[in-house]
């Protein structure tokens, strides 16, 4: 037996209405607008403010864009407040303490795991294309033994792209976006290797594909199988800079990929950005901090003092994050390998000892703990660095290493994603106003 429908009568129980879109209400010049509110997977929000200058003839002001999301992004979830960081959903101390460097690029790039056929595949694919193209390497006779290692790395990644001409074009497909991820994470590691070996009058060393890539390319800067506590070392420190969200260099990446730059002069631009010492050079940075403060006799106190003074124009380098409002997580990690690959190598170094009396006095210091100004990734990164024989001047290049996964992979989901624009910041100009021109003439 059925039961016949009364008009507009439904069957089960009426669905519950859904809530209302969620909008922030802004008033300007007596009018106000509904700017309607997206809401992350973690529940961050923001404020859309696409339509904003449309309907109100205002834009927003935010310098450093320290409060403005540019894009959503699947990649990197990021939380300063509590110290949190995952990749695509994974803790970073779980990472950092499993993964395989590849692994970790895999994940960045595509979203999850590879299965173990995946990730074999995967690694295949990028030893395949360890070697530069035929002429690639006489690039490296032309410069200077003087000139600094990102220098030579950023033009030689643009100046790969000539022989890449077919994955230079402003629209690539889906194979050719693989095809370019798979050379960038070969050769960018072979230009570095390579860069370093002619900078320092050696010979170079062709890539041995039997090597994991983290092995292979120390194998090419110092021309024998490195000890696995310093492979794995390097390892870390290439995990714990994959990604980390929205930062200076990613960021640039994708502005000058979002004009459909090809990717070589896109994370070329990205290799610029990072050079900077507020940036990927930090962690140099705190070494040649570290370094005067040992020869300066050891004397902590006086560089304490130094730096919670504003006149004396000294910053405690590897203190504090634009993000971090608690302890940078990559911070605890990187202090943990320290200590156990300078116990592994027999390694005694003062600056270890120097840098763990630094944070604990800064810890238990009003000045900086009510500034949370807590050690980040790069206070202990570059003593690693340092004690595994990278040279000082090379550290950005490790760093850049370790960002290449991150950069290709925010490059992919750019143009993966639909209707993606050219980014094109506004600004509030605060020049003259018209004036009338004077011809050259009449200004005496």
């Amino acid at each position: 037996m059925s039961a016949k429908l009364k008009p507009n009568q439904t069957q089960g129980p009426k669905p519950p209405e859904s809530d209302p879109p969620e909008t922030a209400k802004l008033t300007v010049g007596g009018r106000s607008v509904e700017l309607p509110i997206t809401t992350g997977s973690e529940q961050e929000k923001g404020i859309d403010v696409t339509r904003l200058r449309d309907l109100t003839g205002v834009v927003t002001l935010d310098p450093g864009f320290a409060n403005t999301a540019s894009c959503t992004s699947s990649i990197t979830f990021l939380d300063g407040e509590r110290g949190i960081l995952r990749y695509r959903g994974f803790p970073i101390e779980e990472v950092a303490e499993y993964a395989t460097h590849s692994e970790v690029a895999y994940l960045l790039i595509y979203g999850n795991l590879p299965t173990r056929r995946e990730l074999e595949q995967f690694t295949a694919r990028i030893a395949e294309r360890y070697n530069l193209p035929d002429g690639m390497e006489r690039i490296f006779d032309n410069f200077p033994r003087t000139t600094h290692p990102m220098a030579v790395l950023a033009s030689s990644l643009t100046a790969l792209s000539g022989y890449y001409r077919d994955l230079t074009h402003s629209s690539p497909t889906r194979e050719e976006i693989d095809a370019v991820i798979l050379t960038f994470l070969a050769q960018v590691p072979t230009i570095a290797a390579y860069g370093y070996r002619r900078r320092h009058g050696l010979p170079i060393l062709p890539p041995k594909r039997d090597l994991s890539p983290v092995a292979n390319y120390l194998y090419m800067m110092f021309g024998a199988q490195q000890d696995d506590a310093v492979v794995q070392a390097l390892r870390q420190i290439l995990i714990l800079h994959a990604d980390h969200e929205q930062n200076c260099s990613t960021s640039t990446v994708r502005l000058v990929g979002s004009s459909r730059a090809n990717a070589f002069v896109a994370v070329a631009s990205g290799l610029g950005a990072l050079w900077g010492p507020l940036h990927g050079g930090a962690n140099q940075a705190v070494i040649e901090m570290l370094e005067a403060i040992h020869q300066d006799g050891d004397n902590f106190a006086k560089y304490i003092g130094m730096a919670k003074d504003k006149t004396s124009g000294f910053r405690l380098m590897g203190f504090g994050h634009r993000v971090y409002k608690n302890f940078d997580p990559r911070s605890r990690i990187i202090k943990k390998a320290c200590d156990q690959v300078l116990g592994k190598l027999g390694i005694h170094d003062p600056l270890l000892d120097l840098a763990k009396r630094l944070e604990e006095v800064a810890l238990k210091d009003d000045y900086f703990v009510s500034r949370k100004l807590y050690p980040n990734v790069d206070f202990y990164s570059g003593i690693i660095l340092r004690a595994i024989g990278i040279p000082t001047d090379e550290f950005t290049v490790i760093f850049a290493l370790g960002r290449l996964p991150g950069w290709l992979a925010h490059w992919r989901e750019m143009l993966e994603s639909p209707g993606f624009k050219i980014g094109r910041p506004r600004q509030i100009y605060t020049g003259p106003t018209q004036r009338k021109y004077v011809p050259l003439a009449q200004r005496g």
